[in-house]
C-alpha cells in the first residue's frame, strides 16, 4: 500500500513511495497534524543519488517494526534536498551545531512549529560506530518528548536562537579594504592547502574544488604566477585522468574518497560537470591544450546524451548505485574484462586494469600512464597505442549500454540549469564553437518558458510541472546567465531580462541591513529562519554571484546605487576570503577582478565581429564583451554609441568610459596592460 509520497513528482519522494512508514511531504498539513496529535515530527531529508539515503531506507525504514513505532509515535516527512535547498540548509546547521558534522540522510526532530531539537544523519539498524540504532534513537525521542517537555523548550529555545545568529554571520562584519596584497594572501592560501602531489586541495575525500582552480587560473593571468597555473592545470589533470571522471562515457562524478582521485562516489551531479566545464575552458583560453578541449566536448557530450530533458533542460543527476550496488554500471572485474578486451597488455597498462583489480576486486578506468610513455615502453608509435585506446572505449562502452543503468534523477532544477547554460557559453566563447552558442541560446528559452509561472520564477520542473518558489540562487545563476549569454549571442533584450530579475532579487531577498540577500524570499513562510549563506558549497554563494550580477548590470543599466551595494558586500568579505579562501572561492575571484578591473567592453561596427571572437577566445576575467547592433537601444550604457558599419569599441569600467578605439589589437592591449 503505497503512502502519501506516491503523489509526488521527485524521484528521491517516490523511492519511499511504498515504505511501510506514513511519509507526509513538506508543507503545512503535515505539521497541523502534528499540533492536534500533539506529536514530534521527523524531517528526513536525502537525495535520490545519495548511496547512504538507499542504505538507510533498506535497513530501517523499510523494516515493518520501525515503521510501526515511526508511524505510532511520530508524524513523519521525507524532503528531497534539492527540491527544498531552503529547509536543508536550515537543518544542516541545526544538525552540525548538535553533532559537529553534517550529511544526508539527514534525520532531524523538530516541534509542530518546526525548530528542530535533535538530529544526526545515517543510523544503523543495530548499534555500531559508536551510534545507538535507529529505533533505540527513536525511543529516546519519544520519551524526551513525552517525559521531558522542558528540556525539549529550552533546546527549541536555544536552537532558535543559535539559528538566528548563525544567519546574521557575515552581514554586520566590518568590512575592509583590500588590494593586490590581499590576491596575494589568498593565493598563497590556496597553494598552502592544495596537494602539490595529487592536484586539488586537501586530503580525501576530495571534491573538485573548481572555484579555487577558476581563481588560480585568474591569478595567473593578472600577475603570470607559474605556481598559481601549475596547481590548477595539475588539479584540472589529476581529475580528468583519474577515475573521477568517466573515460568512457565523460562526466565527472561528485567527489574522490582517495587522495589519488581514481575511487569515485560514482554518482554525477549536472552541477559539478557544469562548474568543470568553465574551469576547462578558463585553462584552454590560457594554454590551448587539446585534452581540454576534448574533455569539454566529452562533459558536454555526456550532458546531451544523458541529462537532457525531450523539450530542451537537463536533468539533475544519476545515481551511483546500479542493481543495488554502488559503483557496479562503472567498474569492470577482470573477467569482464577479457570477455571484451582480451589480455592485452598495453591497453591493461593504459586504463589501470588488473587481476585483481584496484578497488573491491573489480577495476575502476583511469589513465593510468600517457599514451606517450606506453608507448615508449613496448616500442609502438603513439598513434597506433592512442588508437587501441580509442578502439577499446568504443567496445567497452559498448558493453556498458547493455548494463542496468543507475536511476536518473529526472527533475530538473532552475540553479543547476542555469550554471549549465553558463557553462555553454564560457565553451561557445573558449572554442569559438557555433554549436554552443545556439544551445545556450534555446536552452535559455526553455529555461524562461518552463520555470516562470504567474507568481514568480519558480525553483523545480518536472513533465510540464512547475513548483516550489525560486530561491536566491535560482534567480543569482539565472542571471548570471542572462548577462553571458547576451555576451556570447550578441543580443540584449537577455540583459533586459537579467536587469528585470535583478530588480525582484532586490525587492524580495534583501536583507534588512541593504547589503546581502536571503537565500529565501520575503513572500515565503514556510520556514522558521530565513538564512543568509555567505558560505561556496558545492555550488557558488548566491550572494557572491549576486555581487558579479549587481557589478556588471550597475555598469551597463547605470545603476550607481548597485555598484555601491556590491562594494560594500565584497568589502565585507574581504577579511574571510583572505583568511579562508576555500570557502570562499567565487568571492576571491571577485576580490580580485575588482582589484584588477572589472569592466564591460561594448563594442560596434564591420571590424567588431571578427574582433570579438579574438577577444572571447582570450577569456579575460573581469571582462564582460557586448556588442552594440541598434541605433535606439534600451540598454543605458549602449545609448548613443551606434556606429553603423563603424568599429567602435568602448571599454567602461564603474565610473568611466574610454575613448572609443577602432584597432581590436589596441583594445586587446588594453585590456591586458589594465590586467598587469
Amino acid at each position: 500500500m503505497p503512502n502519501q509520497l506516491a503523489k509526488e513528482l521527485s524521484p528521491y519522494l517516490l523511492q519511499h513511495a511504498h515504505n511501510p512508514v506514513n511519509w507526509h511531504a513538506w508543507g503545512d498539513e503535515a505539521f497541523e497534524k502534528a499540533e492536534k496529535e500533539h506529536k514530534p515530527v521527523l524531517v528526513s531529508i536525502g537525495y535520490a543519488a545519495c548511496h547512504w539515503c538507499h542504505v538507510m531506507e533498506r535497513e530501517s525504514f523499510e523494516d515493518e517494526e520501525v515503521a510501526a513505532y515511526m508511524n505510532e509515535h511520530f508524524i513523519n516527512i521525507k524532503v528531497d534536498r534539492e527540491e527544498h535547498p531552503d529547509v536543508d540548509h536550515l537543518y544542516m546547521d541545526a544538525v552540525q551545531a548538535i553533532s559537529g558534522s553534517g550529511g544526508w540522510p539527514l534525520n532531524v526532530f523538530v516541534t509542530p512549529g518546526r525548530i528542530p531539537f535533535y538530529g544526526g544523519t545515517y543510523f544503523p539498524p543495530r548499534p555500531a560506530y559508536g551510534r545507538p540504532s535507529w529505533l533505540q534513537l527513536l525511543q529516546r525521542m519519544h520519551e524526551i518528548w513525552t517525559e521531558q517537555p522542558g528540556e525539549v523548550e529550552t533546546q527549541t529555545s536555544q536552537m532558535l536562537q543559535y539559528l538566528k545568529q548563525a544567519s546574521a554571520i557575515g552581514t554586520t562584519a566590518k568590512g575592509e579594504k583590500w588590494d593586490k596584497n590581499t590576491c596575494t594572501l589568498m593565493t598563497e592560501n590556496l597553494l598552502k592547502h592544495a596537494d602539490k602531489e595529487k592536484g586539488g586541495f586537501g586530503k580525501a575525500p576530495k571534491f573538485p574544488g573548481t572555484m579555487s582552480i577558476s581563481y588560480l587560473l585568474q591569478h595567473y593571468r593578472y600577475t603570470g604566477n607559474k605556481e598559481a597555473l601549475q596547481h590548477a592545470l595539475k588539479s584540472l589533470d589529476a581529475m580528468i585522468e583519474g577515475g573521477i571522471y568517466d573515460q568512457l562515457g565523460g562526466g565527472l562524478a561528485r567527489y574522490a574518497t582517495d587522495d589519488n582521485w581514481l575511487i569515485p562516489h560514482f554518482e554525477k551531479m549536472l552541477y559539478d560537470n557544469a562548474l568543470l566545464v568553465t574551469s576547462l575552458a578558463e585553462a584552454y583560453s590560457i594554454n590551448r591544450d587539446k585534452k581540454y578541449k576534448i574533455a569539454i566536448e566529452e562533459i558536454i557530450g555526456f550532458v546531451e546524451k544523458e541529462l537532457r530533458e525531450p523539450g530542451g533542460g537537463y536533468y539533475s543527476a544519476i545515481d551511483a548505485d546500479s542493481e543495488g550496488v554502488e559503483g557496479k554500471f562503472y567498474t569492470w572485474t577482470w573477467d569482464e574484462w577479457k570477455d571484451i578486451i582480451g589480455e592485452d597488455e598495453v591497453l591493461q597498462a593504459c586504463f589501470g586494469v588488473s587481476e585483481e583489480g584496484n578497488w573491491e576486486h573489480t577495476n575502476i578506468l583511469h589513465v593510468a600512464e600517457p599514451v606517450a610513455s606506453v608507448a615508449m615502453r613496448y616500442d609502438m608509435p603513439e598513434v597506433a597505442v592512442a588508437k587501441k585506446v580509442e578502439a577499446a572505449k568504443q567496445k567497452l562502452l559498448a558493453a556498458r549500454n547493455k548494463r542496468i543503468r543507475p536511476l536518473t534523477d529526472d527533475k530538473s532544477l532552475l540553479s543547476w540549469n542555469a550554471l549549465m547554460n553558463i557553462a555553454m557559453c564560457k565553451a561557445a566563447q573558449a572554442l569559438q564553437d557555433e554549436t554552443y552558442r545556439q544551445r545556450a541560446v534555446a536552452h535559455m528559452e526553455w529555461m524562461l518558458q518552463a520555470f516562470q509561472t504567474s507568481n514568480g520564477l519558480v525553483h523545480t520542473w518536472k513533465q510540464g510541472n512547475a513548483r516550489i518558489a525560486a530561491n536566491l540562487d535560482d534567480y543569482a545563476y539565472l542571471v548570471q546567465a542572462l548577462l553571458q549569454l547576451a555576451s556570447v549571442s550578441a543580443d540584449e533584450a537577455w540583459l533586459l531580462k537579467a536587469d528585470e530579475l535583478a530588480q525582484k532579487v532586490v525587492s524580495e531577498f534583501q536583507h534588512e541591513s541593504s547589503v546581502f540577500f536571503y537565500y529565501t524570499s520575503s513572500l515565503q513562510n514556510d520556514i522558521p529562519v530565513r538564512k543568509v549563506d555567505i558560505y561556496d558549497g558545492a555550488t557558488p554563494s548566491a550572494n557572491a554571484v549576486m555581487v558579479h550580477n549587481l557589478y556588471l548590470l550597475g555598469i551597463v543599466m547605470e545603476r550607481t546605487e548597485w555598484i555601491e551595494q556590491a562594494y560594500i558586500m565584497l568589502q565585507r568579505m574581504a577579511s574571510s576570503a583572505g583568511r579562508y579562501t576555500t570557502s570562499f572561492g567565487y568571492w576571491a575571484c571577485l576580490l580580485q577582478q575588482y582589484v584588477y578591473g572589472i569592466k564591460t567592453v561594448a563594442g560596434m561596427g564591420e571590424g567588431w565581429e571578427t574582433g570579438k571572437k579574438e577577444l572571447e577566445k582570450e577569456m579575460l576575467p573581469g571582462a564582460l564583451l557586448l556588442t552594440s547592433k541598434k541605433e535606439i537601444s534600451e540598454i543605458p550604457m549602449l545609448k548613443g554609441k551606434y556606429s553603423g558599419k563603424e568599429t567602435r569599441v568602448y571599454i567602461c569600467t564603474d565610473d568611466a568610459c574610454l575613448p572609443p578605439i577602432a584597432d581590436i589589437a589596441q583594445v586587446l592591449k588594453h585590456l591586458h596592460m589594465s590586467a598587469d
